[in-house]
């Protein structure tokens, strides 16, 4: 069985790293390099680095700021925000990116996956999908950080995302965001039968056994987390020697 991944998530606004709940009542936790490079030195098999507003504002990620986390960092670095057209995909992998994540350029212009696996390769796009679970049962899919309603339904937008050439998926639960509460995993497992690419948890990671949880056989390759870490609840070390304790396979 391939090692399962923990990869803390930095989401950055205005070139600091917030959390909040359910992309609500963000609060100022730190500063981007410094808790890449630690998360890096604690044993992070990769890093997240999103930058949360630059589709709202209209822009795109600061390289500079790219540029700085990678020369601090050794292990693989996915960066993600105001990615729409190729170009901008081209600037953050010549900035120091490993991977490039889309999502609401993407939803708008499905295109944009495709034109971008076809030049690197599709290990290095990353197709990031936020969803809600409303009302009427159906996730659907939201852009502009959880702000707009798409007309697209999770499992079939998944589908496509892997036809046009997405290396990985990665899901965020709109309901489940910085709550804590556990990762809804009837909806990784779902995912993961449709899907042979790897798929990346995020949203909802409370405590040890919900990382557990989302990491048994058949549900999601790695486990994405952030509340957990930047409030120290527990290091990466410490949670790595847990899961293995629990038959988890993760690189120590």
């Amino acid at each position: 069985m391939l090692a399962k991944r923990l990869i803390p998530c930095l989401d950055v606004k205005d070139g600091r790293t917030v959390k909040g709940i359910n992309f609500e009542g963000l609060a100022d936790v730190g500063d981007p390099v410094e808790l890449g490079a630690r998360y890096a030195a604690e044993g992070a098999d990769e890093l997240v680095f999103l930058d949360i507003s630059a589709t709202l504002e209209g822009r795109s990620t600061f390289a500079a700021l790219v540029e700085r986390i990678a020369d601090r960092i050794n292990i693989p670095f996915t960066v993600g925000g105001g990615i729409s057209t190729l170009e901008d995909a081209s600037r953050l992998l010549d900035s120091g990116a490993d991977k490039i994540t889309v999502n609401s350029a993407a939803v708008a212009r499905p295109e944009l996956i495709s034109e971008i696996a076809e030049r690197y390769g599709s290990q290095f796009v990353v197709a990031a999908i936020d969803a809600r679970l409303c009302d009427d049962g159906i996730w659907h899919v939201t852009t502009h950080g959880g702000k707009k309603m798409s007309d697209k339904e999770l499992f079939s937008w998944a589908g496509e995302v892997q036809d046009r050439g997405a290396g990985e998926l990665l899901f965020t639960s709109m309901n489940h965001d910085g709550t804590k509460h556990g990762y809804p995993c009837d909806v990784y497992t779902a995912l993961a039968e449709r899907l042979s690419i790897p798929l990346i948890a995020s949203g909802g990671a409370g405590s040890v056994e919900d990382i557990a949880e989302v990491l048994r056989p058949g549900c999601a390759d790695a486990a994405l987390a952030a509340s957990i870490f930047h409030y120290n609840q527990i290091s990466i070390s410490e949670l790595k020697s847990r899961l293995v304790a629990k038959g988890i396979p993760i690189r120590i």
